[in-house]
């Protein structure tokens, strides 16, 4: 089985997912963005990127990773 990177570049591999942004976020763009990956090789995952630089990569978690973080956060 051959593993998933853990990083792809956003603007190649990303280019049609729905970036969203928290609503707690402020104009000055230091946050995180996420996006839902319906399609391609990364279907289910869970993209997260650096709002500061939406050309840069984006990290990739499975739903249930992504969960375990955020709850421990």
């Amino acid at each position: 089985m051959t593993a998933l990177p853990r990083n792809v570049p956003s603007t190649t591999h990303l280019s049609e997912v729905r970036w969203l942004r928290s609503s707690y976020s402020t104009g000055a763009n230091n946050c995180v963005e996420t996006a839902r990956t319906r399609s391609g090789p990364w279907a289910g995952l869970l993209a997260v990127r650096d709002s500061k630089n939406p050309a840069g990569p984006a990290l990739l978690f499975s739903p249930q990773s992504w969960a375990r973080f955020t709850a421990a956060v």
